[in-house]
């Protein structure tokens, strides 16, 4: 059952591109945002592939963030790690 509300508590570099993310609920996720990137068409959101772009994420007020809001995610997305591009999701039924 998911959470009325979601934060993130605590987000940590593993590899890479992938990210620990710890939720207020103590549900953790090991999201990796490489395949997200790398399939993106658009040349800003691919720039986030560059390792020390990437680095530079943030929580703020429990949402995972880089730049000013140039890349975020849905936080169910993140909560469920179902970050896949949508004509991906399409594909694979």
């Amino acid at each position: 059952m998911t959470p009325e509300t979601i934060n993130i508590t605590l987000a940590e570099q593993i590899d890479t591109h992938c990210l620990r993310l710890r939720f207020d609920d103590d549900t953790e996720q090991v999201v990796d945002f490489k395949p997200f990137l790398s399939h993106a068409a658009h040349p800003d959101i691919r720039s986030w592939l560059q390792p020390e772009k990437f680095a530079s994420f943030r929580l703020e007020y429990g949402e995972l963030v880089w730049g000013d809001y140039e890349l975020c995610f849905p936080m169910i997305d993140l909560y469920r790690n179902e970050i896949a591009h949508r004509d991906s999701i399409e594909s694979a039924a």
